[in-house]
Formats: structure tokens, sequence, C-alpha cells
């Protein structure tokens, strides 16, 4: 008897420790979900590459508009609801420049471990904040840190959304200067990739970006919106 408890319990470890480690691959998983679309890259022999910019708007959304048009490049903006509600003449700037939006829900939270309640809060809070800048186009969207694991999935195939993340990533994580983050997204990026950088609080991202268009154009690349790289 107590043998085949001691065997049970065993048992009952292993199952825990797949299932922890198995949601926590999942959870962090660029490529794959549970439910519905994502993609971290589109499968094309064409050289386009989409650039994504996270996070806010803030008081240097000038600033990263001005570096855009300079280099004449459309992005695509994942931003917060809460930050469009407090910077709303930042979040119209960006609509009006032509650039994309999506959404990056309202507060950044990790969406894992959440009510379905939650997950549509910060969805739809936010999907209302983009209206309001006067955008119209299609609005995809990223999750907080990438991570997800079933409700966040779920609500987003009930309402036909996407689930974008990235294959190039240069500047997450890590401290970096403007020259590695070129170096890195150069090396890494290839045809359908999309780039994800952190430029709404100024720093070695946006000094980068002149850069990196220029290095990636002399290769034959162009820049497009990531609804235009998913058509």
């Amino acid at each position: 008897m107590r043998r085949k408890l001691l065997i049970g319990m065993a048992l009952g470890a292993v199952v825990l420790v797949v299932l922890v480690v198995g949601g926590y691959y999942l959870m962090n998983s660029r490529t794959y979900q549970l439910a519905g679309r994502l993609v971290h890259r589109v499968e094309t022999d064409a050289k386009v590459v989409a650039l994504t910019l996270d996070d806010g708007p803030t008081g240097r959304t000038p600033e990263v508009l001005r570096v855009l048009a300079e280099a004449g490049v459309p992005a695509t903006f994942y931003l917060n609801g809460r930050d469009l509600a407090a910077n709303p003449a930042a979040g119209r700037a960006i609509a009006q420049a032509g650039h994309e939006i999506g959404n990056h829900t309202y507060s950044h939270r990790r969406m894992v471990l959440v009510s379905s309640g939650t997950v549509r809060d910060e969805v739809e809070r936010t999907d209302a904040e983009i209206t309001k800048t006067g955008y119209q186009g299609p609005i995809t969207f990223r999750p907080p840190y990438g991570k997800k694991l079933w409700g966040l999935p779920k609500y987003l195939a009930d309402h036909d959304r996407t689930t974008v993340m990235w294959d190039v990533e240069p500047d997450s994580g890590k401290v970096a200067t403007a020259e590695q983050i070129v170096a890195e997204s150069v090396d890494r990026v290839r045809p359908g990739s999309i780039i994800l950088l952190h430029v709404m609080f100024g720093g070695a991202s946006l000094d980068a970006i002149p850069r990196i268009v220029t290095e990636l154009r002399s290769r034959g690349y162009e820049f497009v919106t990531v609804s235009k790289l998913l058509s």
C-alpha cells in the first residue's frame, strides 16, 4: 500500500512538473498559441519587413514621428490604452502621419491567469482609445511581454483578431547600444520579418532606426506595416 502511494505521489509530481514547464513555454512562445491566429513572421520570398514600436504614446512621440518621417518609413505602433488616454494628441499625430496602430492592452499587464472579463476590458478599452485617434485601419493585437495562455487567445479567436509577435528583438531585456541594435537587426532580418523596438522613451533604439533603415534598404528590403505584411 505504501509503495503504491509513493508511486502515485511520484507520478503526480511528474505530471505537475510537465504542466508547469509546458505552461511556461506555451506562455512565452513567440510562434504558437492555443487558439486563433498568431504571426511572428510571414513566410515569403519578397524582401519586405515590418517595423513595430511598442508602448506609449509618450511625450517623445513627436521625436519618434520625426525620425520615421525623415527615414520615410511606415511603422506599426502597439499602444497602451491608458497612455493614449493620457496623451490623446500624440495618438492623433500617429494616426495623422499614416502609421498603423495596434492594441497592446490598456494597462500593459501580463495577460495570463486573468479572468475573461479582464481580458475583454483590457482589449476593448484600448480599442476605444485607438478609435478616438481617428485611425480607421485594421487593429491587430500584441500581448505585453509576449505572454499568453488560454483566456487571451480564446478572446482574440472569438473576435477574429490576429496576435502579432516578432522574430527580431534587438533591444528587449538587455542594455544595448545603437550600434548593437543595428547589427543584430540587420543580421537577423529575413524576408517577412517583424522587428520589435521600444522607442517611446528615446535612447539607443530610436537612434538606431535610421541606420537600420539604410542598411536594410541597401540589401533590397522594403518597409511595410503589419497589415500589409500579413496580406
